[in-house]
């Protein structure tokens, strides 16, 4: 019987080839880590990307109902009914509750026998006018005649006077008496509580059986709440957020009574009256709510989001992309925007604004001659922009031979960098030099627009010129290219940007990897 074969491989050469196979797989891990390092040139990096940002600030408020009615008890009494609970929903005119309105039903009857006697006391003094009117227009003959003394007609005269003063008196007196019982007869209608709005009984303050004391101030008795399908929100907003609060904004609340739902309101007012607390200023803002369905009480605390700003569709990037400012010494730091000159500190302010202005002045619907009239100006613009640049970097240039230019500052200004007021005035200072350069080159076409689009140039040409630009780091081809940003709104972790050196996919620079990361 034959003996089965051994293997007679040697473990060595087995021991070999392992090593050579993990020597080649580590070999092309290292290549691949490293290519892929090589390719982001060691940085970590943001995507530029298309899609939507939404800016809202955020606010506590209390729901309430729009009108809220409370009512009260006009006089004094026991309580003899309450016709309505906690919840209730009343009608204007339904009644709430009754007070005892016996007191003022006897005044009411000793009005009635007041004016009696005051009726009685008229008659009296009318039968006595009479008398006295027939007796001076006798004495009055007899005097013409010259049968009496004329001091007998002036006592009659007198007579007849004081009875009419009589009857004046007694008049009043029904007048006065009458007014009294006016008013004993409201106060016994007052004694019946009724709604005066149509609403839901929010709070009950009286039971039967109660007094009601109303000499001093009309006690409250109920307060009712008016159309609970439309309600209110008063919010109490940052004096740093208000100046981009405006009515007819959106706003989205929460309820931590309904934690899975989400409701919806509008800006209604914007209220001037300030509230500081703990030195905190705050505005109130008050937002109308749609409560059809009647899910929402008065009196919730809500979370309130109020949408500022909403960009559909545009070009973002994460904010660090945008903070990012290369160490000192890093050939970053060196690199310069195409076109950097005197007018932008970080690259010319003017790059991409013939493109923003042509974008802008698309939508005023000009004229065949408007368009010419704006044609001219921005190409005696750019020609004056161009001139400008070459003429900086010239003496850049020649300042730089003389012993090293200081003109960028160690890396140049960038945007809301770390010198503070000293940055914030020269941007100031750049912004209205710009302002005035570009009404005095576009003047002649500014004298061809009508009044509304005017009106539209002026708000767009601030809104170039106010816009804030960063200096940032694309990445073209594996290698950092620096390009000047505009940037717009920001959700606090993306952020609007626009500009002729960016488009969808690029690669911004966010950040120097350490030697560490690289490896």
């Amino acid at each position: 019987m034959s003996q089965p074969r051994r293997s007679t491989f040697p473990l060595s050469k087995l021991a070999a080839i392992t090593a050579v196979v993990l020597a080649v797989g580590g070999g092309w891990y290292y290549w691949s880590k490293h290519k892929g390092a090589d390719a982001a040139g060691g940085y970590r990096t943001e995507t530029v990307q298309r899609g939507d940002i939404r800016v809202a600030i955020s606010a506590t408020g209390t729901l309430s109902a729009i009108t809220t009615v409370t009512v009260g008890s006009q006089i004094s009494g026991q309580v003899t009914d309450v016709l309505v609970d906690f919840n209730s929903p009343v009608k204007k005119g339904d009644i709430l509750a009754k007070i005892d309105p016996s007191t003022y039903q006897a005044q009411l009857e000793q009005g009635n026998a007041q004016i009696a006697s005051a009726r009685a006391q008229l008659a009296q003094a009318q039968a006595s006018l009479r008398n006295a009117g027939l007796d001076f227009q006798r004495k009055q003959e007899l005097a013409g005649k010259k049968l009496i003394a004329q001091s007998d007609l002036d006592l009659s005269r007198t007579a007849r006077d004081q009875a009419q003063a009589q009857v004046n008196a007694a008049q009043a007196s029904i007048r006065q008496q009458s007014a009294s019982l006016k008013t004993t007869e409201v106060n016994i209608s007052r004694a019946v509580i009724r709604s005066p709005v149509d609403g839901v009984v929010l709070t009950r303050s009286i039971d039967p059986g109660q007094t009601v004391a109303a000499n001093f101030s009309a006690p409250v008795l109920f307060t009712i709440a008016e159309d609970l399908s439309k309600m209110k929100i008063e919010l109490a907003v940052d004096e740093s957020d208000i100046g981009q609060v405006h009515v007819g904004q959106t706003v989205s609340f929460t309820a931590d009574a309904f934690p899975n739902r989400q409701f919806k309101g509008v800006v209604k007012q914007v209220r001037m009256a300030a509230t500081t607390t703990n030195n905190v200023v705050t505005y109130p803002v008050v937002v109308s709510v749609d409560n059809s369905d009647g899910t929402l009480l008065p009196g919730l605390t809500v979370n309130a989001q109020i949408e500022v700003n909403k960009r559909d569709g545009v070009l973002k990037v994460g904010n660090a992309a945008l903070r990012f400012k290369p160490a000192d010494g890093s050939p970053l730091a060196e690199m310069k925007p195409e076109g950097a000159g005197p007018s932008s500190g970080n690259g010319s302010r003017g790059a991409g604004m013939g493109d923003d202005l042509k974008t802008m002045v698309a939508t005023l619907a000009l004229k065949p001659e408007q368009k010419t009239a704006f044609d001219a100006a921005l190409e005696e613009m750019q020609r004056k922009q161009a001139e400008r640049a070459a003429q900086w970097q010239s003496g850049a240039k020649a300042q730089s031979q003389n012993g090293g230019s200081k003109l960028f500052g160690g890396g140049g200004m960038r945007s809301g960098g770390g010198n503070g007021g000293g940055d914030a005035n020269m941007m100031a200072q750049m912004r209205a030099r710009m302002r005035d350069r570009m009404s005095q080159q576009f003047a002649a076409f500014v004298a061809t627009l009508d009044d509304t689009q005017r009106g539209q140039w002026t708000a767009g040409v601030d809104a170039l010129v106010n816009a804030k630009r960063v200096l940032a780091y694309k990445l073209v081809n594996g290698k950092p290219q620096p390009v000047m940003i505009k940037v717009g709104a920001s959700d606090g972790s993306n952020t609007e940007v626009s500009g002729r050196d960016i488009k969808d996919g690029d690669t911004i620079i966010s950040g120097e990897r350490t030697a560490a990361e690289s490896k």
